[in-house]
């Protein structure tokens, strides 16, 4: 019942995946030969070396797997009686025993096969090298959207698998499969030579239909396999989702939802994984059939022949063909699991050049952006992530070369976004942006991004020291410069009266370290980046929530950064912005109001009516005055 079931399910399967399935058999040449630059070692001569010195004794083996059994012949009939003595042939013992250390029998662990296993190490270790960090650097070649748009461990997972699929493919295709059917051509020509024509097509025979039926059941179970992927893909992406974001999860009491939530998700998966294994079973099941029918067809005709005096067969020669087809049946045994982890492999590929397939983020050109005033211009810019519905509406406005522009407006009037355009995570759908009087979309977004800093309103950190976190934005930094950063930052006093100053690891994602503290390291990076033009998001929104005395020393930091440099400054906070040079007021994707913080106030519109609304709800009490924020890493650091 079950099993009549699976076919029915599969059915479906196999309907919805057909397209997809067909193009994995059609491609895969296709795939192989892009990977063949990964594959082999241009540049290295001792891993070429290597490559070919592995094949070499692949070929190897395969004689000494013809011989082998030969020897054996020759021994058995050494010690029947020839003329009433048994012959003790100690020369062919020693060369049969020699002959098998060097194969190893069926476990595959002789001698040929570790020596090859070895040179192998560095060829396999270099094309996993090679395609991680080519997909690794495609990646990051993406756009902004993409990244948003996909779950963090969907991604590594499909970079784990498709990494590991490359290797398992060719170990299976060229240690495994190919010497397996190398045997088989060998064992037909010899039988045919040396026994009997029926022998090499009782071979021949056998191993195709076996061949055929494994191609064809395995096809078969395809769509079972991708369904269980699938879900395991989904099983890894709730998991990740779930640890990465457990602190709301604690804020939340959810827990046990989050539990549930993976529950279902598991069991999902071991649905289709049951599914899968099922249609394993089916398969073993008529490879094995096959296989035994083919051996007891041989072993009788084998023995019927030496039994009938005019075939001038020995019982040595029985013994030859017994041990030959079980030396030969044994891997072709695995050749059902063979060809099913190969297409296991093609299909964890197929996920990892879909990523491959991804165009990588509009370029525009390959010129570089120079700078030199740092002067910013937003011409008749408009822009919307979907056609439909326009976030920016005609924007102009210039940001003159060393003073400082505020955007201030309601959530969602499009100031974050003005941002984001200017570091071409997106381009303008009308209109220009531009640097030094250029416009940025002729240039590469490398290079724009370059002339930038950003200190962002939502500072994440990666799990290092303090100084890899300051000195990311500047790789060659020196400790000097790092040192000065941290200073201007108004942070490097309390980095050293850490256990290990500078060298103290900050977390994951930053998270023993209070919102003060990130900003203030943030800000450190963007200033030994020693920008053209610095972007300030909500800088002062988080700190300000816990320490009105963190805020005021913040924005003492915010004005050593800004003096001199382009600033464009993105904030709810209308104090910190008071000093600007100009400040735009943003409603609805239009600028609504623009002067400096008196003139906006003389108009007594939005902008006014902003500042009375914070002025009142914000106003700080004696207590708080009084809190200096430096609560610099908690006592779990």
């Amino acid at each position: 019942m079950f099993f009549k079931e699976l076919f029915k399910n599969n059915e479906a399967k196999t309907h919805d995946g057909e397209k997809h399935l067909g193009f994995t058999v059609r491609h895969m040449w296709h795939k192989v030969r892009f990977l063949i630059p990964f594959i082999w070692p241009s540049e290295n001569l001792y891993l070429q070396f290597a490559f070919v010195f592995s094949f070499l004794l692949l070929v190897l083996g395969r004689v000494v797997n013809l011989f082998a059994p030969i020897y054996h012949k020759h021994i058995v009939d050494s010690l029947n009686y020839n003329n009433g003595t048994i012959a003790f042939r100690s020369d062919l013992i020693i060369i049969y025993v020699l002959l098998m250390f060097c194969q190893g029998g069926s476990a595959s662990n002789g001698l040929l096969n570790n020596i090859r296993n070895y040179f192998w190490i560095g060829v396999q270790q270099h094309s996993s090298r090679q395609i991680s960090l080519r997909l690794y650097e495609h990646l990051h070649k993406l756009s902004y959207q993409w990244h948003m748009d996909r779950k963090i461990g969907e991604v590594i997972e499909i970079m784990d698998r498709g990494v590991d699929s490359v290797n398992q493919l060719i170990i299976y295709m060229v240690f495994n499969i190919a010497p397996v059917i190398m045997d088989i051509v060998i064992a037909i020509i010899y039988f045919c030579v040396t026994f009997n024509y029926i022998f090499g097509l009782i071979v021949l025979t056998t191993m195709a239909i076996y061949l055929i039926a494994t191609f064809f059941i395995t096809e078969w179970r395809t769509a079972f396999r991708r369904a269980m992927l699938k879900r395991e893909n989904e099983l890894q992406a709730v998991a990740v989702d779930s640890l990465m974001n457990f602190e709301t999860i604690k804020f939340c009491n959810a827990e046990k939802d989050e539990t549930n939530r993976y529950g279902h998700a598991f069991e999902s998966y071991q649905k289709e994984e049951c599914n899968s294994l099922a249609s394993l079973i089916v398969l073993s099941f008529g490879q094995n059939v096959i296989i035994s029918i083919g051996l007891l067809s041989g072993s009788l005709l084998c023995a019927y022949f030496i039994s009938v005096e005019q075939f001038d067969l020995t019982p040595g020669d029985y013994v030859l063909y017994a041990a030959y087809i079980l030396q030969l049946y044994q891997p072709l045994n695995w050749m059902g699991t063979y060809y099913r982890l190969i297409h296991q492999s093609f299909i964890d590929m197929e996920n990892m050049f879909a990523l491959f397939s991804i165009a990588p983020e509009a370029q525009g050109s390959d010129e570089i952006l120079t700078v030199n005033k740092g002067k910013l211009e937003f011409r008749n810019v408009s822009f919307g992530y979907v056609p439909e519905r326009r976030i920016l509406k005609d924007i102009s406005f210039i940001v003159p070369p060393g003073q400082t522009v505020a955007v201030v407006g309601p959530s969602g009037s499009g100031k974050t976004t003005l941002l984001r355009l200017v570091l071409r995570f997106y381009d303008c759908v009308q209109g220009s942006i531009l640097i030094d009087d250029q416009n940025i979309a002729k240039f590469t977004p490398s290079s724009v991004r370059s002339h930038i800093a950003v200190v962002p309103q939502d500072t994440i950190l990666f799990n290092q020291t303090i100084k890899f976190n300051i000195a990311f934005a500047k790789s060659n930094a020196t400790d000097e410069e790092i040192f000065e950063a941290a200073k201007l930052a108004e942070i490097h006093d309390l980095i050293l009266k850490l256990p290990n100053g500078y060298d103290s690891v900050v977390g994951e994602r930053g998270l023993k370290m209070s919102g003060g503290e990130k900003q203030r390291i943030a800000i450190a990076r963007a200033m030994i980046k020693v920008p053209s033009v610095m972007i300030l998001d909500e800088v002062t929104d988080l700190s300000l929530n816990f320490f009105f005395k963190t805020e005021r020393l913040i924005q003492a930091s915010l004005d050593k950064v800004c003096k001199g440099k382009t600033t464009l400054i993105v904030t709810h906070r209308l104090s910190t912005v008071v000093n600007a040079n100009q400040i735009l007021v943003m409603r609805n994707g239009r600028i609504e109001e623009f002067g400096t913080h008196t003139e906006l106030l003389n108009k007594d519109g939005l902008y006014s009516n902003m500042w009375k609304q914070q002025m009142t709800e914000w106003q700080p009490s004696p207590i708080a005055d009084n809190v200096i924020g430096n609560e610099i890493f908690r006592e779990n650091m």
